[in-house]
């Protein structure tokens, strides 16, 4: 899969063309006639941001631009990254029993072996399931025939939209109510929403196109 420019989800060759080491020039889209993707040349906190606001231009070189698929052992990182996030996941379920329970100072027990096990499997399962449902929604909208491409875009668009999970890791330090949980979990579900929103809408023109 190329380059996207960030504004239309239009095709391109190059992000920039580079004349010298430092010397770039950014290459400009051929449909919209923008440039293809200006965060090339932005900070990480300005990406940051505008993915924090869910701009869709932001998600799109998340997803098509940023890391060069060409280079990059993506499939890796996408199994790296799930296992983080199931992780990610246990900890947030080990931080609600701590905070439904009050254990206070005996809230080492909860920790314990056994129960960390129960936790990661009824994490992964419900992954599971959440990860299947969406598979199965994109199956009957896109009918397309390349499965490991879809179930691939989909896992991660879902991986880079969950970034704001990381936060959870703090409520195994400091102690927050229930309400910061529901909080991030909708901020993650309507960041997943933009980012699945940009994959199918990619995979739907790319079919279109082959169909025609």
């Amino acid at each position: 899969m190329g380059f996207r420019c960030v504004h239309c989800g239009f095709e391109v060759r190059a992000l920039f063309i580079q004349y010298s080491p430092g010397n770039i020039r950014l290459t400009k889209c051929g449909r919209c006639g923008a440039v293809a993707d200006e965060y090339v040349e932005c900070e990480y906190m300005i990406l940051l941001i505008d993915l924090i606001l869910h701009k869709a231009k932001a998600y799109r070189h998340l997803l098509y631009n940023f890391p060069n698929r060409n280079v990059v052992n993506l499939e890796g990182i996408l199994w790296k990254s799930a296992f983080f996030f199931l992780v990610i996941d246990t900890c947030r379920e080990l931080a609600v029993n701590k905070i439904q329970e009050g254990l206070g100072s005996s809230a080492s027990s909860s920790a314990s072996p056994c129960t960390c096990g129960k936790l990661l499997m009824n994490v992964f399962l419900g992954n599971f399931i959440f990860l299947g449902a969406l598979l199965l929604g994109t199956k009957i909208l896109q009918k397309s025939s390349s499965e490991i491409l879809r179930f691939k875009e989909v896992l991660l668009a879902i991986i880079v939209s969950s970034y704001f999970k990381i936060f959870l890791i703090t409520m195994m330090i400091w102690e927050f109510p229930l309400s910061v949980l529901f909080i991030i979990d909708l901020f993650v579900l309507s960041s997943n929403a933009v980012a699945l929103k940009e994959a199918t809408t990619d995979m739907r023109n790319h079919c279109q196109a082959n169909l025609s």
